[in-house]
């Protein structure tokens, strides 16, 4: 069949979204589909793309790691009509989301929308007020799901609250899966090696997105505190983002910058060994729809020691592939529960490592992308339901977002400025 993906986010942008488009739409591709990505511009893009438009944007949109599309050139309906997609898949529920359900319903073909994003959590990126802004993005995103014909949540408890909000339309609970090949290869010892730390260390390591969201600081206070007492203890951190500089300076006016190593964006198979090289790995986000590093660490055989949070309470299970702390607990009760973990005899951490290896399977990228195959093949043949209700509601809470704030404010200055210099 094919498909078309719609996305406000892609490669090189480091992210979930854009790591679970890339990641499917390979998938598909590999087992005979045919794909096309609409995408933003991104500096640093690759030269030779495989199928992948691209479409002007507003970079680093109001200090946040994300862009804002521009208005889509008109050309790029020619593009899709002579792809012939079978289905549109949608990820996210503004911007370019908006095009992803006109071009279903100009097509008579099925618009299907993956709720990747707590939109909500993310108000701190614009200037306006936050408790209002969030309220605003839980209903467009919520009206946006209902004007669609499927569905994808990326976990059962996001799934459970896109019901308790009002989603009428069918939802199928489906991961971004991870390629367990992959993440089996490497070395951590020779990564350890690589960048200077000692073999013998304890590694606690991170690997995402650095952002405000992803509740850093609270992580780096807890793994300061373990680390202070164990001075065989070292901190890896992988990724990149606005909040990187904020934890190194934290690291280093505790006297810990020697034991702390952060690393860039990695990819295979050097993000592989860094998993690898790790001993724990740890997570204190509470904004995830699905905790995609989770799944991957596991897939490395790394423990997780988490906090019970959606996306992450679907996979650690305490106390048998690693250690899942209430939603409340204190950076103490962190610290408390690495030390604990470091405390076990070896056999029992091996116990562990193998539990969180059995976990990955169950989310591997083949379950993953098959299901998601499978609904796609149940909507062949359905057309696009226009609903005109929730239409209505979409177009009434973008309307007041826009009021509360212009989110789209030198867009059109900026709009001239991207076309003059394509032309």
């Amino acid at each position: 069949m094919n498909i078309l993906m719609m996305t406000n986010t892609y490669l090189p942008h480091i992210g979930g979204v854009a790591r679970s488009v890339e990641a499917f739409s390979r998938y598909y591709r590999n087992h005979g589909h045919k794909v096309l990505i609409i995408a933003p511009e991104f500096p640093q893009m690759p030269e030779d793309e495989e199928d992948v438009i691209r479409v002007p944007a507003i970079q680093r949109f109001n200090g946040s790691d994300f862009s804002v599309v521009l208005p889509v050139p008109h050309f790029l309906g020619e593009e899709i009509d002579a792809f012939e997609p079978d289905i549109v898949h949608s990820h996210h529920p503004f911007l370019i989301g908006s095009m992803a359900r006109l071009v279903a319903k100009k097509n008579n073909i099925p618009l299907v929308f993956t709720h990747h994003t707590m939109y909500e959590q993310y108000s701190h990126y614009v200037p306006v007020d936050a408790q209002t802004l969030q309220h605003f993005a839980v209903k467009l995103a919520t009206s946006y799901a209902n004007m669609c014909d499927q569905v994808f949540a990326p976990s059962e408890s996001i799934a459970a609250v896109l019901q308790q909000r009002g989603v009428s339309t069918p939802i199928a609970v489906i991961a971004t899966g991870v390629d367990l090949k992959e993440f089996a290869c490497g070395s951590g010892l020779a990564f350890r090696q690589l960048i200077g730390m000692p073999e013998d260390a304890f590694v606690v390591g991170h690997l995402g997105r650095l952002a405000t969201e992803k509740n850093l600081e609270y992580l780096s206070v807890a793994v300061q505190a373990f680390m202070e007492k164990q001075p065989n203890a070292h901190f890896l951190l992988v990724g990149k983002g606005r909040a990187k500089r904020q934890l190194v300076d934290s690291f280093s006016e505790s006297g810990l910058a020697a034991r702390l190593h952060p690393i860039g964006f990695l990819e295979q198979p050097f993000l592989a060994s860094a998993y690898q090289a790790m001993d724990a790995f740890v997570f204190s986000s509470q904004s995830e729809t699905q905790g995609m590093v989770v799944t991957e660490a596991m897939s490395a055989s790394v423990p997780v020691i988490a906090l019970d949070a959606s996306g992450v309470r679907e996979v650690v299970v305490d106390n048998y592939n690693g250690l899942l702390l209430a939603t409340q607990a204190s950076t103490g009760e962190f610290a408390a529960a690495l030390q604990s973990y470091f405390c076990l005899p070896k056999s029992k951490q091996q116990e562990f490592r193998s539990a969180a290896r059995t976990t990955a399977e169950t989310y591997s990228l083949d379950l993953c992308a098959e299901k998601a195959l499978k609904k796609y093949s149940e909507l062949l043949g359905n057309g696009y339901v226009h609903h005109h209700h929730e239409h209505q509601i979409w177009a009434d809470v973008v309307s007041l977002i826009k009021a509360e704030y212009d989110i789209l404010k030198g867009i059109t200055k900026a709009a001239v400025h991207a076309f003059t210099y394509k032309n």
